[in-house]
């Protein structure tokens, strides 16, 4: 099929292109971006004027609760969210039920997402069985069936020799580790820790909660060879999932600056909210990291901004509404965010002393895909780039559309988050995966 964007303002942050441009289709591969020949005839036409053609969005975090929730349709709902939020690609945690620690999950689960023709799923693999945290799976048979990292989700891992094993294996055959860095013993709580969560009643979570999990972390990549005096073998690829404190910020500066392998990204509430969108008791914000100070806040956009974090990412959890009308300590954590990742890119892009439109759309897409790295074969190329040539993984962005996030318009079967009712700007018209259109009239 051939489709032309006509006319659209081309961003595409990996190349610094920004210019008003028609954009031509053929095949599922961007054939041109520019003038086009006389002689073209597209079967169908996208007007784009005074809109933005985007590279797909990728997104390093959603739960999509499949396998597990197969008779709630909830992999359909999940995806079509995706896609309406101009997702193109997105990992997806092993964290579900079961776990995603056999192949023939994996690749169950990619074949039901490949029928869907939306977006694209890269399954994370479980690192333990169970995440139980006591024994590494087999992660060669998990990569060949389709998972391009290994984590634990929200499971700590409290066993340091069980981590340490990890890190030598993974090494040795180029798998990337995923780890939110959150002590076992420390990071039990509901809140962050401080005059707030001490007067609410809520238990806390430390910084040191995520800081002695990095520092840990941090020793187990140098003795791995992982920098500067390690143990000269291959450096083992880790990145950082969700940070949410300063003091985590200021040690993957120095990790980074000592030379270790490791990446990081940030989720959209840790970037826009703190603890005092708690409120009074308000579940939607029962999250995880939770929800931190406003100079954990300003640490993670700057570090984000000037690309010591390289990611932003929805960590989208869709919460059935019964496991949310309870009391906040007992609510299960999680919030709705594959819509909203995009015009909460903008909205921090255009803030007073924000990085711009272009920082703000890279750490969602080329940013994010360079997270990925190999571990998207063919795609490497194509994921996160708009370029003549590459699969045509396209979103058409309205950047003036107003809208207000209402939680029942939502397409995700998680309705809930704690930016209902708040005003956005910028919506996604059309996305198109691999050519073929995703969502769009």
């Amino acid at each position: 099929m051939k489709i032309l964007i006509e006319q659209g303002r081309v961003i595409d942050p990996a190349t610094g292109r920004d210019e008003v441009a028609d954009v031509a289709i053929v095949a599922g591969r961007v054939l041109r971006i520019g003038t086009l020949a006389p002689d073209f005839e597209p079967d169908r036409i996208i007007d784009a004027r005074g809109c933005w053609v985007l590279p797909g969005l990728v997104d390093l975090t959603a739960r999509l609760r499949e396998p597990g929730h197969e008779h709630a349709r909830m992999l359909e709902s999940e995806m079509a969210a995706a896609v309406a939020g101009g997702v193109t690609s997105l990992v997806c945690t092993p964290d579900t039920d079961p776990v995603l620690d056999e192949p023939g999950l994996v690749e169950m689960l990619k074949t039901r997402a490949e029928r869907m023709h939306q977006a694209r799923v890269f399954p994370q693999g479980a690192l333990t069985r169970g995440l139980k945290g006591e024994v590494l799976t087999e992660m060669g048979q998990l990569t060949q069936a389709g998972c391009v990292a290994f984590g634990q989700a929200d499971v700590p891992l409290a066993n340091t020799q069980v981590l340490q094993r990890a890190l030598l294996y993974a090494s040795t055959f180029g798998y990337a580790v995923w780890l939110r860095p959150v002590d076992s013993w420390l990071g039990g709580g509901v809140a962050a820790s401080g005059p707030l969560a001490m007067r609410m009643g809520l238990a806390g979570v430390p910084a040191m909660a995520e800081t002695i999990a990095l520092y840990t972390l941090f020793e187990l990549l140098r003795s791995a060879g992982g920098g500067a005096g390690g143990g000269g073998g291959a450096a083992p690829r880790v990145h950082l999932c969700r940070l949410s404190t300063a003091a985590g910020v200021d040690l993957l500066r120095q990790a980074k600056a000592e030379g270790l392998n490791v990446t990081a990204d940030v989720s959209i509430n840790s970037l826009h909210l703190t603890e005092m969108d708690i409120g009074y008791y308000d579940s939607r914000a029962r999250l995880n990291p939770p929800l931190r100070q406003a100079r954990d806040r300003g640490a993670l956009a700057a570090a984000l901004a000037d690309g010591t974090i390289d990611a932003l990412v929805s960590d989208h959890t869709p919460v059935a509404a019964d496991a949310k009308q309870l009391p906040f300590a007992e609510a299960e954590p999680g919030a709705t965010g594959l819509e909203l990742l995009l015009p909460l890119a903008l909205k921090w892009g255009h803030a007073a002393g924000g990085p711009g439109v272009v920082r703000a759309l890279q750490a969602i897409t080329d940013g994010a895909a360079r997270v990925l790295g190999p571990a998207l074969g063919t795609l490497q190329a194509s994921c996160g780039r708009l370029t003549e040539g590459a699969v045509a993984d396209v979103c058409v962005v309205d950047p003036a559309a107003r809208w207000q996030v209402t939680p029942e318009a939502l397409r995700s079967q998680g309705k809930h988050t704690p930016f209902a009712g708040l005003q956005m700007t910028g919506r996604v018209s059309h996305t198109l995966v691999g050519g073929h259109l995703a969502h769009g009239a």
